[in-house]
């Protein structure tokens, strides 16, 4: 009486959503929990066990799975997808052999190997066997016992279709030994394979065992005829009853097998696995319940979905890795992101020794669909946390790297914020490296009031920002020119004693002072930390600045000054001078009189080393500046004059012998 019961519930649903041969399937309406425990009481299948009641706790407020399916998600911008994920793993299998290589790689592609997505890689690999063995192999070793019939038959198809006999024959007896069976689509690609390349032999030992293997009534050849059946008409008593006299021993899993085969159905997948179990034929376990949730994971059948956990969870049994892997994946697919946080809760739920719980991979994927959703749901954001953190699991910085990198993707790095308060619930607090990143992308955004929230928030936990973090800050708004902001960051990270960073902070600060054309604000500054901080610029600092001075109209203007007096700054920090702006200064434009300040400049003698000397004389002469190099000359004391290496210098270099055509006049 109770069969007849949900049989007529699912037909008629079934026939409400297929009104012709060219309709689809209709959107369906989701019972709640309340409504759906009392009919499944008035027909006596639920029995409502503390443990049901424990998992419906967090769904009742917040009608986990008892949402209505008949939204329309339309105005939410669709995630473009670079490439699709079995272009990335055959990508990545291309390039790599090494099993950590292989893996690290997968985790940062956000890549989730599935029994369906190993079955799409190989078949795009066919044509490419060293590829797919590459993958096949890391397969049976990365998940012992999780390749399934269908795998290992693609895997057949490959090998044979490609030549390579031995190792197809070697595969058929591993698929024996695991009770898998070979497919009539195998038998009859490989076969004219044979038959092309004139392997007689082993075309007649295809043929006899495909025949053997009909006859041994294996799992995959029930499975195909059951499926048939089932297919072919409108379930009822005659389905029923051509099933029945297939005098087949139902066990875990050709039950299984079957459910999954009827995925394009998942209504008649849903009637043959209610039937089976009322019938008597065969008591549902975890590997049965799993495969029903798979084939219901999906928008159309939220509610069937719900049915199945809730009846598994209340007989015992947990939600496998696969089953969280492959519903969650279409969840977050088709924008269901608090379905997919329900769908974590519940997986999360296990017995602690559970090896079906979510992989902190899982995690980190959940997370990063939840912050790029339309709208940020920050509390779909803490109950994934909550139950993550409360089962024994640390927040880390690479799992926070990726969220943030994900926020940054689509634009909302102001809440930042956000999330960091929510993890510091489940006793997060950031490295150095994680707060010089969130500086960075606050300050380089222009984000002050998020910035400065941040530099309280480190504060209020006890953990002050780090010179890094400050400098990453002074560099951020230095990038997006608030100037203004760039300073006060850099003063207080100076007054905080800011060692180790600041000589790097100094210069992002000094570099953008001189890209905004505030080359001598930019000296002023430069003095005044020296005098007033003690700061010691780094000699590459020096080196923009006196480069920047000398440009010629900053130069006339006072630069050039100011430029002689970064010399013997540098000098008292122990750097050596820096001259080549100096010399492509007197190349064009400097006067004999700035050129003697120089020779003065660069030593705490009276003129620097002869070669220095002779080195401006040249640069001028090879400029036709000869006017101002003797002027320059009369200038210089009698040792320099009257220096034989200067005569000759003056001696070969006269005017009608200038290496310049179009002598340059000096500036005046």
């Amino acid at each position: 009486m109770r069969y007849q019961q949900w049989r007529l519930l699912l037909l008629r649903t079934y026939h409400r959503s297929h009104p012709s041969p060219c309709s689809q399937v209709t959107s369906i309406s989701t019972r709640s929990f309340s409504s759906f425990l009392q009919l499944r009481s008035g027909i006596g299948a639920l029995q409502q066990s503390e443990q049901l009641g424990s998992l419906r706790s967090p769904m009742k407020s917040s009608g986990s799975f008892g949402i209505s399916v008949g939204r329309s998600f339309s105005s939410e911008p669709a995630v473009e997808e670079k490439s699709s994920a079995e272009a990335v793993v055959i990508d990545i299998f291309s390039r790599l052999s090494g099993e950590d290589e292989i893996r690290k790689e997968l985790e940062s592609s956000d890549i989730v190997i599935s029994q369906d997505l190993a079955l799409k890689v190989l078949r795009k690999l066919e044509s490419n066997p060293d590829v797919a063995k590459r993958f096949f192999q890391w397969i049976k070793e990365a998940f012992p016992g999780e390749l399934s019939s269908k795998n290992y038959n693609m895997m057949l198809r490959i090998l044979g279709g490609n030549g390579l006999v031995d190792e197809f024959w070697g595969l058929v007896d591993v698929m024996k030994k695991k009770g898998h069976g070979l497919s009539a689509n195998v038998r009859d690609k490989v076969g004219e394979k044979f038959q092309k390349d004139g392997l007689e032999s082993d075309l007649v030992r295809l043929r006899k065992f495909f025949a053997s293997d009909c006859l041994d009534s294996s799992a995959e050849n029930v499975c195909d005829r059951v499926c048939k059946l089932v297919m072919k008409e409108e379930w009822g008593d005659d389905v029923e009853k051509r099933v029945r006299d297939l005098n087949v021993e139902f066990k875990s899993d050709l039950v299984k097998m079957i459910v999954e085969s009827l995925d394009v159905e998942p209504r008649k997948a849903l009637l043959f696995f209610r039937w089976i179990d009322e019938s008597g034929l065969f008591k549902h376990d975890e590997k049965t319940y799993n495969a029903m949730a798979r084939v219901l994971g999906k928008e159309k059948f939220l509610d069937r979905f719900q049915n199945i956990v809730v009846e598994m969870r209340s007989a015992g049994y947990e939600v496998e890795i696969e089953t969280y892997v492959r519903v969650s994946t279409r969840f977050c697919q088709t924008k269901l992101i608090k379905e997919a946080v329900d769908l974590f809760e519940i997986a999360m739920a296990g017995s602690s020794s559970s090896s079906n719980k979510p992989t902190p991979h899982c995690f980190c994927l959940l997370l990063k669909k939840i912050v790029t959703a339309k709208i940020l749901d920050m509390d779909l954001f803490s109950r994934a946390l909550k139950v993550y953190t409360r089962n024994g699991n640390a927040l880390t910085d690479s799992l926070l790297k990726s969220v943030l990198k994900s926020l940054k993707s689509v634009d909302r790095v102001e809440q930042s914020n956000e999330l960091l308060k929510e993890m510091k619930r489940g006793g997060y607090v950031p490295s150095g490296d994680m707060q010089s990143m969130i500086a960075s992308s606050l300050s380089r955004k222009g984000k002050k009031d998020e910035a400065d929230e941040f530099v309280d928030f480190m504060e209020a936990s006890g953990k002050n920002l780090d010179d890094k973090a400050m400098a990453s800050l002074v560099e951020g708004y230095c990038d997006s020119g608030d100037l203004d902001e760039a300073l006060v960051c850099f003063e207080k990270m100076v007054g905080n004693a800011g060692g180790s960073y600041a000589d790097y902070a100094f210069e992002k600060l000094v570099l953008a002072y001189c890209n905004k054309n505030q080359v001598r604000d930019a000296y002023k500054l430069l003095s005044a930390q020296v005098q007033k901080n003690q700061l010691k610029p780094r000699h590459s600092t020096y080196k923009i600045l006196v480069t920047n001075l000398l440009i010629k109209k900053i130069a006339r203007d006072g630069g050039f000054e100011e430029a002689l007096s970064l010399l013997l700054i540098m000098k008292d920090h122990g750097f050596p001078p820096f001259i080549d702006p100096f010399m492509s200064y007197f190349s064009t434009t400097g006067k004999s009189t700035e050129a003697l300040g120089f020779f003065k400049a660069m030593t705490s003698k009276n003129f620097p080393s002869m070669s220095v000397v002779l080195r401006v004389f040249e640069t001028m002469m090879k400029s036709a500046r000869h006017s101002e190099a003797q002027d320059l000359l009369s200038l210089c004391p009698n040792y320099i004059r009257n220096n034989p290496d200067v005569l000759e210098l003056f001696n070969t270099m006269k005017p009608n012998e200038s290496t310049v055509e179009k002598p340059l006049a000096a500036s005046a």
